[in-house]
């Protein structure tokens, strides 16, 4: 078999298979239209002329023949297409990311370490793995921002992780081990890190206790305390994070979903209520439900009933006004992943954005494929999903994010870390640019097309991810906890894995108890100019502000990225005039989004961050009606997000006042009430974009959990 050298110096086997599509891909809006024979001819003729070659020839001595082989046929106009092609993927090689000044300053100031350049940049994060390094470059894959930013610095003995957060073991019912978990908080922040816990074992307001108080002040009041200790550990490049949870069945739910409605309490820190399917039903067939607490001490037993359908109802309330609590609908939680049926396994929490549900100790080590990158001829009629170099990008992915979970098991901050992930080896593999990928192939997010699309990327990508899975086990061992019968009982395996990685599994088990995750990317996608997560485009244009050099506002019209290159490719000179594809955050039907979720929620094992943006003028009964859809559709989680909310105090979309008014008076303005504003910290900008699970700064960057 006749091989060829790689760029890198690797050695491939001879394809005729990828010449032959790489010339399909370039007749693909050709002049003279689509032609699958031509790439068969054009590869069959590189075979027989390599037959005849002593050496082996390099990628670009391959390249080149193909070239001279299409200009001697018919169809110079595919000639241009490929060369033209060649010479885009040779600049990509040879120069740095294009970036504007928002997508500069976040690279500088949160990944780039002290002063190294773009390519020492690349290869510190991807380690010398050529394929990787080679697919940032291409900004198809990056890591997540805990990696970008302290991958390979161990070795200057600075205290880093590589997990952007963690869940901690929830705090036991007495003081010493509250006040522990407040100590480990601080460990884990002081290391980068964010994290989840869940105050559900704390036992309720009024309680007895067995010190000079009597009876306790329950468990919301150690909320504060978790909320400062996040407060004051400091972190480069953004605030510490921290998710707060509680099962809807504590006596004190009715505290902790109106413990941040005071704008100046909790406010470190998410909260979310963990919801199960028995609640649900009571709120929709309007019945009692009671929720106990039994200490375990003095088995004391409190239990307190509350009308289901109000207690949701304020529920949908306060996060229509204040945008929390979320939710987590914990039984679909519970049974759509691979441990399912292990009954030595749980979850204890969730992340602070809460696409990771984790056990005690566990870590969400993240990265994400950019699937605006894999259109073939955007925006152009004939666009289509390159789904072969997405399968290839999967399984380097994997590869990838297992290199980097086991160089940095012993960076952890905490013993019981190391120890969880050394057990069950959770990655977090998850996709961003889902907008712009849909804009580039004309595509209506949320549209059946859309979604049809999306399974099909949803599903590919989860096979790919055991697969891969299955032949790292093959090499180095299963994790430690695998059960195969508890695997293969999973109703998640056994209904979304193809029969032939299945086989696979059968064979040499999985590297990874967890696989994909979807995160709300917020910095890295806005460097990369794309769509975070699942969600759409968060807007057409924004205002950015600066100041002059004689110290006045100056105002101007920034337009997101995918859009300013549709209008200038299309030569469209207003945004009034894009067509419908241009969907975005703020005008999105709710049930379009819920719909995407559902369609990435059906083959993501871990869960979603996830944010839907409803306007100023939404109702608490879409509130509702949006929480209840999200149920019935077998989401794992959900926030909301309404514009000018009493948690932002500020719109982003204000209405016109009069079509003539000036820039400078479509800035974003305040509402009347005294309400929180969100102010990045770092900048000090209110021009904060919530989307996804984030917060994110359009001026500086800065990104941060909700």
């Amino acid at each position: 078999m006749k091989k060829i050298v790689k760029r890198d110096g690797s050695i491939e086997k001879f394809s005729k298979t990828k010449i032959a599509d790489a010339v399909y891909k370039s007749t693909i809006n050709s002049e003279k239209g689509i032609d699958e024979k031509l790439g068969i001819a054009i590869s069959n003729k590189v075979e027989e002329i390599f037959k005849n070659r002593d050496k082996s020839l390099t990628v670009e001595e391959i390249q080149d023949l193909v070239e001279v082989l299409l200009m001697e046929s018919n169809r110079k106009d595919v000639a241009k297409h490929y060369i033209l092609y060649r010479e885009k993927r040779a600049n990509i090689r040879k120069k740095p990311w294009d970036m504007d000044e928002l997508q500069k300053s976040i690279w500088k100031n949160k990944y780039r370490h002290n002063d190294e350049k773009f390519d020492d940049w690349i290869s510190r994060v991807s380690a010398k793995n050529t394929r990787i390094a080679k697919l940032i470059r291409q900004k198809k894959f990056l890591f997540a921002g805990r990696i970008l930013a302290n991958r390979g610095l161990y070795k200057e003995n600075l205290k880093v992780t590589y997990s952007n957060c963690y869940v901690l073991e929830p705090p036991k019912d007495n003081l010493e081990d509250i006040f522990d978990t407040a100590k480990k908080l601080a460990r884990t922040f002081s290391y980068g890190g964010g994290v989840g816990i869940d105050i559900s074992k704390l036992r309720p307001k009024g309680a007895k206790v067995n010190n000079s108080a009597k009876n306790t002040t329950g468990s919301v009041s150690f909320m504060e305390l978790y909320s400062m200790t996040t407060g004051l550990i400091g972190q480069r490049g953004r605030r510490g994070a921290l998710m707060i949870s509680m099962d809807i069945r504590h006596p004190d739910i009715e505290d902790f979903i109106d413990i941040k409605t005071d704008l100046n309490k909790i406010t470190k820190a998410n909260i979310s209520v963990r919801i199960n399917d028995e609640f649900m039903k009571a709120v929709e067939n309007n019945e009692k439900y009671k929720c106990e607490f039994t200490v375990d001490i003095n088995k004391e037993h409190i239990i307190k009933e509350v009308d289901a359908r109000k207690l949701f109802m304020k529920l949908c309330k306060n996060n229509w006004d204040y945008a929390e609590p979320g939710i987590l609908f914990w039984d679909n939680i519970k049974k759509h992943h691979f441990m399912s049926e292990d009954n030595t396994f749980s979850h204890a929490g969730v992340n602070p954005c809460a696409e990771e549900p984790l056990p005690s100790g566990g870590s969400c080590l993240l990265g994400s494929i950019n699937l605006s990158e894999f259109v073939i001829q955007p925006f152009y009629e004939g666009a289509t999903f390159d789904i072969n170099k997405f399968k290839a990008c999967v399984r380097e992915a994997v590869i990838a994010l297992n290199e980097v979970l086991d160089e940095g098991l012993d960076l952890h901050p905490l013993e019981e870390q190391k120890i969880s992930v050394s057990k069950y080896r959770q990655i977090g593999l998850g996709v961003m640019g889902i907008g712009d990928m849909l804009i580039k192939m004309n595509i209506r997010y949320g549209s059946d097309k859309s979604i049809n699309l999306c399974s099909l990327i949803a599903k590919t990508m989860l096979n790919e991810a055991v697969k891969q899975s299955a032949l790292l086990a093959k090499e180095y061992g299963p994790f430690k906890e695998y059960k195969e019968e508890f695997i293969f009982k999973s109703e998640f395996f056994k209904r979304n894995i193809d029969e032939d990685v299945k086989e696979l599994v059968k064979l040499y088990g999985l590297r990874n108890s967890q696989l994909l995750t979807i995160p709300p990317t917020g910095s890295i996608s806005t460097m990369l100019g794309i769509s975070g997560g699942i969600e759409p485009i968060f807007n057409l244009s924004y205002i950015r502000k600066t100041e002059s050099l004689h110290d006045e506002d100056v105002y101007y019209k920034v337009y997101t990225p995918i859009v300013k290159e549709y209008m200038d490719l299309k030569n469209i000179t207003d945004e009034k005039d894009l067509p419908d594809i241009f969907v975005t955050a703020m005008n999105l039907n709710y049930n379009d989004r819920i719909k995407m979720q559902q369609a990435w929620q059906q083959y993501i094992d871990a869960s979603i961050s996830s944010t839907i943006n409803l306007q100023h003028e939404a109702t608490v009964e879409d509130v509702y009606k949006i929480y209840m859809s999200a149920w019935k559709a077998k989401l794992k989680g959900i926030t909301i997000f309404r514009d000018g909310c009493k948690r932002s105090g500020v719109l982003i979309n204000e209405k016109p006042k009069k079509e003539k008014e000036d820039i400078a008076e479509k800035e974003l303005s305040i509402t009347k009430e005294e309400n929180e504003k969100f102010i990045c910290p770092e900048c000090g900008n209110e021009q904060m974009a919530n989307t996804g699970g984030c917060s994110i700064c359009l001026k500086c960057g800065y990104s941060g959990c909700n």
